[in-house]
This record gives C-alpha cells, structure tokens and sequence, in this order.
C-alpha cells in the first residue's frame, strides 16, 4: 500500500492526453494546494459544484504539484463491489478475491461484504498513514471523486457513514485528508448530521470578467488574426452559456463562437424539453406519476422565471408594488446574491418545495442537471443556458393555459382515483334502499313491500 502513495500516479498520466485546453487561475487553487500539499490539515473536505465547473482540473491541477506524493485519487461508483475494487487498486491493496479455500468449500478471507472488505481497507491504510506521519509528518490524501453516484439507498448511506466515520477519526489525529468530490446536494445533507471537521469548498462558474480574459488569452494564443475575437463578441458568449468551464472550452476551440454557443443553448433545451414535458389535459392516465414529476419542474422553472422578470421590472409599476407568485411570496426570496459570480435568480430550497408542493422531486431534478443546489441551499436553474431555455420555454404562447389544464388533468385523475362506486339493483315488489352513516360506518337498509327490514353494515 506504501507504493500507491509514492511519486507518481496513474491518474496524472491519464490526465496528460486529456482535450482541456482553457489555461486559468482559479480563485480556490491557492486553498486547494494548500490541501493537497499538506500544509492545510485537521479537516476533511466537501468539495461541491455543478457538472463541468471544474472541480476534477483543480485537484489534478494540485496533484502535479507535488508529483501525486502521498495522494491516491479514485472514482466512486453506484455498485458496491465496483467501488470495493476501485479503492482497492487505489490503494495497492489485495482483497484474496481468489482464494484456493473456495475449491474445496473451506471458508476463504474474502467470504464477507464489500462494505466490510473496505472497512479491512480502511484498517490497512490507518497503519501506513501512521508510520508516513512519524517518517514526514504530514497526512496522507485520499481522495474520492463523484461521490454523488452513490445510490441514497440502505446501501449507498452505510458506506458514505463509513467513509465519514474514518474521515472524522483521521482529521482528529492529522492522520489522512479525505476530500470527496460531489456534484449534487444530497450527499452534503447526509454528511451535514454527523459532520464536526468537515469544510465546504464549493466551486462556483467563472465571473464574466474571468470567463472573457480566459477566452480572449486562448483565441490570441490558439488562431491565427482572422479568428481572432473582439471582447463584445466575448460579451454576447458569456449571456449565452455563462461562465461553465465545459461549455467555455467548447467555445473557445470553435471557429464560430456564437453558433457554437446556440448549438450549446439548443441542446440543453431539448434536455429539459425530453425529461420535463407536460401533455395537456389530453394525457392518459397511466402516465400521471410521470406528468407530476414533469408539471412539478414546469411550476418551479416558471417561478424562476416570474422571479426574474419581477426583480428585473420596477416594482412601483407593478400595480401595489408586490412582487408574487401563485404559491410563495417572492418578497421574502433572494433573487441574486453576489455569492455567484452568475446572475441567476434563485430561491431558497423549501420555499421551491413548497411551490412544487412535492418535497422530494428536487433531488432528482438535480441529479440529471436541470435545476442544482448549491451549499447554501439556494435553487436555481443548473447553467445559464438551461436558464435560457426556461425562458424559452415559459414565454411560448399558451404555455401557461397548457400548464394548467395539465395539473387540471392530474387532479381530476386523482379526484377520480379517491372516488367509490356503489351499484344498487331495482328492488322488486316496491322495495325501498335507505342509506345512512352511524358510528363512522355506512349502513345501507332495504325497506321491502313487507315492511321487514334487512340492515347490510359496510
């Protein structure tokens, strides 16, 4: 295992052939490569931000640093045995998956559970971590990338407890620095319970002034005069995909900036279009649990919307100077924070909760980047091209009509789903039905020509 934290790494040479070519300074590098470096010590680290903001570069780009020494960087996965066998080749540590016991059904070393076989991992790596700190004094670096991939399941909770539970233990002692990398929000709210050494690093998109430097130094240095690109053309591709280091690269390699960025724009509309579309009030019934998750999103990407326009519009010409929406009180949402360099409107997690009038959809719609959850538990749309689409979106004509007759629809569904039935037959002879609630129960008499009563309790 002391081979797997030596100078050098595998990840770093996979990291050579890759196709970023944008040169920047990040604002959190310095702190960073305070971590990776050793000198910043007796935490463990969340480093949190949406897809593409590049977080992964900054750990790479710290790794080179110091020759990946006494760093070990691997990627999480959903599948526990997956994930078993990652840390394992992570670590240079050998499971006994082949155990010659198994031929003659003797009971081998490996006969037990990932979760416990990484525990056993965890074990190894405490012993070395003991003897580098009394040989260097500084703590080992294990890092864990994606961890958002873990299912929130029984499964995915115990092992992210057990990552938490070592990660607490060895940032007492300066021990190992573990720092995990997620792209979603939820892995922040089930760290949060337990978490007592645990620091934050969000990493947010480049400000405008960041995003048209870091585009113009790479078209002067990449093409020739003639492709070269004025700061107002630099402009307009910041208010098309914002300052996302992803979409940034793909710009700045394309001949033509602006197509690229409406090419960018228009895809990431079908995305939200293919997972968020609503049907109308002429959907089947079979798709109503669907059309919630789907109408729940439209609601929220209105309110968004309707928050921008309202904070954007003078409010004292807004008939009694109140800003609202259908289901909250947009008086008390901050619409913009200098937090982001990108100015997005947003709202505070359960006030989207309660507009959505669903507690549980906003995770997912995290998870497949339509909307994202920074670490303030702010909400607001996934980039500034999915804002983009948004706006599109909510101002087609009769889309507000087309919304409503869909959530109609899904309460006349459920309306019909809560309601019963009862068939009563003709009655021969002049017989007589009376029906009537006594003790919380329904009781349904039948009154025949013989004036005998039969009393039927329900």
């Amino acid at each position: 295992m002391e081979n797997a934290f030596a100078p050098g790494d595998p990840v770093l040479e996979l990291a050579e052939h890759s196709t970023e070519s944008l040169v920047f300074n990040h604002k959190e590098q310095s702190k960073i490569d305070a971590i990776v470096n050793g000198s910043l010590q007796g935490h463990y680290w969340l480093v949190i931000g949406e897809k593409g903001t590049g977080k992964s570069n900054l750990i790479l780009s710290a790794m080179r640093k110091v020759d990946g020494d006494g760093v070990s960087l691997f990627e999480a996965h959903a599948d526990l045995e997956i994930f078993r066998v990652r840390l394992g080749k992570a670590l240079d540590f050998e499971f006994h998956e082949d155990s010659i016991g198994a031929l003659f059904s003797i009971r081998g070393p490996r006969d037990a559970t990932a979760l416990l076989d990484i525990e056993r991992a965890f074990n190894k790596l405490e012993k070395v971590a003991l003897k580098r700190r009394k040989a260097i004094g500084k703590p080992l670096l294990l890092i864990i990338n994606s961890v958002h991939l873990l299912r929130n399941d029984e499964d995915g909770i115990d092992l992210l407890e057990l990552i938490q539970q070592r990660a607490e233990q060895w940032a007492a002692s300066n021990l190992v620095t573990v720092i995990m990398i997620s792209d979603d929000f939820w892995i922040y709210e089930r760290l949060k319970n337990l978490a007592v050494r645990m620091e934050i690093l969000p990493v947010l998109d480049l400000s405008k002034k960041e995003a048209v430097s870091v585009l113009k130094a790479h078209r002067s240095r990449a093409f020739t005069e003639d492709f070269r690109t004025s700061t107002s053309i630099l402009e307009q591709v910041y208010d098309k995909v914002g300052g996302r280091l992803t979409f940034l690269n793909r710009v700045a390699k394309s001949h033509d900036m602006l197509r690229e960025c409406n090419a960018i724009c228009e895809q990431e509309k079908k995305w939200l279009l293919n997972q968020c579309w609503i049907l109308g009030e002429e959907m089947d019934d079979d798709v109503m649990d669907q059309q919630k998750y789907c109408s729940a999103a439209m609601v929220l990407a209105k309110a968004l919307v309707n928050l921008e326009s309202s904070t954007s519009s003078d409010p004292k010409k807004s008939g009694n100077g109140k800003k609202s929406y259908d289901t909250a009180d947009l008086d008390s949402i901050t619409s913009i924070t200098p937090f982001h360099p990108t100015p997005l409107p947003e709202i505070p997690l359960h006030q989207a909760r309660q507009i959505m009038t669903r507690a549980d959809f906003i995770q997912s719609y995290d998870h497949i980047n339509i909307f994202t959850i920074d670490s303030r538990a702010m909400v607001r749309a996934d980039s500034v091209p999915m804002m983009n689409a948004f706006r599109e979106v909510c101002n087609i004509p009769g889309f507000d009509e087309h919304l409503q007759k869909t959530l109609d629809r899904i309460s006349a569904i459920e309306s019909l789903g809560r309601t019963r039935e009862i068939v009563a037959k003709d009655l021969v002879g002049g017989g007589k039905y009376r029906v009537g609630m006594k003790d919380g129960k329904a009781w349904v008499d039948i009154e025949e020509k013989s004036n005998r009563d039969d009393c039927v309790i329900m």
